[in-house]
């Protein structure tokens, strides 16, 4: 669910960004570039990497993982930039399911 919510956010922002530059595009120059719109390829694979292994456990059983990282903070905050799965596994163990 807040994956859901950072999402959104992130794209009202992006809406108002661009929606911002339009109105000073007279007067400025364009400095924006076809790049600064993509995403590097092994970024991305790495980032489907992780979908896909996320796609072995059901929602319930990756919010209970979730939960018992979310008291340590140094969990949680691995489980925000490497993803749950290592970051339970690096301070608590195999996963018990």
């Amino acid at each position: 669910m807040r994956n859901l919510t950072l999402a959104v956010l992130c794209a009202v922002i992006a809406i108002c960004l661009c929606h911002g530059d339009s109105d000073n595009s007279v007067s400025a120059p364009d400095s924006h570039s076809s790049e600064d719109f993509f995403v590097k390829r092994d970024t991305a694979s790495s980032f489907v990497k992780r979908l896909k292994r996320n796609a072995n456990y059901s929602p319930q059983q990756l919010e209970s993982l979730r939960e018992v990282c979310e008291v340590n903070l140094a969990c949680e905050h691995m489980a925000e930039t490497a993803g749950i799965l290592a970051a339970y596994q690096q301070y608590y163990g195999p996963i018990p399911f």
